[in-house]
């Protein structure tokens, strides 16, 4: 890997849930603690867990909507991410490729 890779970011979006709540708040262009916990096999206190550590790596701005935080994704920090993606995806396909390589020749 190189050194853009962020293992915090990664460290983030390791966790299915989290990569579940992504895809919600992609999806409704936005929700809160309580309206994620609807649609998750999981608490609104862990959901509420969840999105902080989202907020920290910067993947999701977070803006007060009553009584309750409004979570919507930062576009620019998961393009980030999506490059990040495309870069180790194309590392590992090169190091397969060399493997195969390798193989067939042996």
């Amino acid at each position: 890997m190189t050194a853009e890779i962020d293992d915090d970011l990664w460290s983030a979006i390791g966790d299915p849930t989290r990569r579940r709540m992504l895809d919600m708040l992609l999806a409704a262009g936005g929700g809160t603690a309580t309206s994620l916990s609807h649609e998750l096999p999981v608490t609104r206190q862990a959901v509420a867990k969840h999105l902080g550590i989202l907020h920290r790596v910067g993947l999701v701005h977070a803006a007060p909507i009553g009584r309750e935080m409004c979570y919507r994704l930062d576009d620019a920090q998961f393009a980030r991410a999506v490059a990040q993606l495309s870069t180790v995806g194309a590392s590992w396909d090169a190091r397969i490729q060399r493997i195969t390589q390798i193989a067939e020749t042996i």
